[in-house]
């Protein structure tokens, strides 16, 4: 019997999850959205931002789809901000930082509104009010102003009024905008948001993934020319790091067998390379990115030869990698992605995992101890939320609406 099908692991997860809801209920500012978090789990003085806001949205939605008292009106808290404070009720869309005043930051970004569509498809599958109208209007938008149907790909940043376009494009909102279409896709019923997502997968993932040893080139002009030396000067940028980023391959990995999962449940053949490729970004991220400086841990970035950069290890990269070893499991039953599971989760619970303080750390050195080189604090609940979340639910459909049919584990 393996963790991943054993009764008392899944008991485990699933106090994991209630202690990680705990800790974040000190994020919802009563003046606006959702703050970060410090080590001790104190709303850190700033402007609320957007993804933070509607990641911790999406996040107290799957708490109340579990049936657990507070977490819907966390939820609540988290769709009043969006179409309060960070909406623009002149030129449209949602502003990147906003304060009690108002915006702080008004560009218009795909990363964050791909995690606007993510919140209120969450919330629209819990039942929360306005949520429907939300994701309604989320789409609109991300269909209007970021979708690109010539790349197959969404474009990444405007400016207030949606006159001028950042000439910088990233797979990383792009790899957001994957997820928020499949839980579109499942919440809706309109299939456009899963062939969407496919064609963005198959540029990403069977494209530039294969096409590069698996080392997913993150930065590109507005040709979608990859530009390799990007962020050279600043290799330990939160959201643009120079090189390679490994959680990535594993991120995208899994995505690509949710999109599986959703084509044959549709009645239709999905491609055989959507298996092998995000068995061979798995095999990819394990080979260069797990314990290669002689200490366990991912690294976080890799440079085109496969070299460590940036060495500190962040919190959402074991994540991702539990989420995605669960997933392979599924899709094949292969014991092996069951050891690598376990494995990820022992260094979890031994490094990551605060039972002091709460939720869990988010950046570790190389020694394994507490470093902030690029995330200071705990910043939201949600890489670590879903790792306790995808390994009881099915690959199809995703988490909230899954949860919503009943079908956790």
């Amino acid at each position: 019997m393996t963790w991943l099908t054993t009764p008392a692991h899944h008991r485990w997860l699933e106090s994991e999850t209630d202690r990680l809801l705990a800790f974040g209920h000190a994020a919802a500012d009563p003046a606006g959205g959702f703050t970060r978090l410090d080590d001790d789990g104190h709303p850190v003085d700033g402007p609320w931002e957007l993804w933070i806001t509607c990641r911790m949205t999406h996040v107290y939605a799957l708490g109340a789809l579990l049936g657990r008292p507070g977490c819907a009106p966390l939820a609540d808290h988290g769709l009043r901000a969006i179409t309060g404070v960070f909406q623009d009720s002149e030129h449209g869309g949602w502003f990147t930082e906003a304060g009690p005043q108002g915006a702080v930051d008004d560009t218009k970004g795909a990363y964050p509104h791909a995690f606007v569509v993510l919140a209120a498809a969450s919330a629209t599958a819990a039942g929360r009010p306005g949520a429907a109208d939300l994701l309604r209007r989320a789409l609109e938008v991300s269909e209007q102003r970021f979708w690109d149907e010539e790349a197959g790909m969404v474009v990444e940043s405007w400016d207030r009024g949606f006159g001028t376009l950042d000439p910088y494009r990233g797979v990383n909102a792009t790899m957001h905008t994957v997820e928020a279409y499949l839980t579109a896709a499942d919440v809706t019923g309109e299939r456009i948001w899963l062939d969407r997502a496919v064609r963005m997968i198959t540029r990403v993932v069977h494209g530039f993934a294969r096409g590069n040893d698996w080392r997913i080139p993150e930065h590109f002009d507005s040709g979608w020319n990859a530009d390799l030396e990007y962020n050279a000067d600043s290799p330990a940028h939160p959201f643009r790091p120079y090189g390679a980023t490994i959680g990535h391959w594993l991120e995208w990995g899994r995505l690509t067998l949710h999109a599986r999962a959703a084509i044959t449940a549709a009645g239709d053949v999905a491609p055989a390379w959507m298996l092998d490729d995000a068995i061979a970004l798995f095999d990819a991220a394990v080979r260069e990115g797990w314990a290669v400086d002689g200490a366990p841990g991912f690294v976080y970035t890799v440079d085109w030869s496969g070299r460590p950069v940036v060495r500190e290890r962040m919190h959402w990269v074991v994540a991702e990698g539990i989420a995605v070893a669960a997933a392979l499991h599924a899709a094949t039953g292969d014991e092996r992605f069951d050891h690598w599971y376990a494995t990820w989760w022992d260094y979890a619970e031994e490094f990551l995992i605060d039972r002091d303080g709460g939720s869990w750390w988010h950046e570790l050195g190389t020694d394994n101890r507490l470093s902030r080189t690029v995330w200071a604090g705990k910043a939201d609940l949600y890489h670590a939320v879903q790792a306790t979340l995808i390994p009881r639910l099915p690959l199809t459909p995703v988490l909230a609406p899954a949860l919503a049919r009943g079908l956790l584990d």
